[in-house]
């Protein structure tokens, strides 16, 4: 299985809305940075902004 590549980035949180997401988190059995992940993933998804996947194949055969 090919390896994701990820990038590190400092994120700047409030604590309200800190402890909101690691309550979350404990909830879903994820950590931290796994929730925050998710919600991304999510958030993205929703607004149908995700990035094709590279290995989904394409129907070359449309018209049939």
């Amino acid at each position: 299985m090919a390896k994701k590549e990820t990038k590190n980035f400092i994120l700047r949180v409030d604590a309200d809305t800190m402890d909101a997401i690691e309550a979350w988190a404990a909830d879903e059995f994820r950590s931290t940075n796994g929730q925050l992940q998710w919600i991304i993933t999510e958030a993205l998804r929703k607004a149908k902004r995700l990035p094709k996947k590279k290995n989904q194949p394409q129907n070359e055969n449309k018209d049939e």
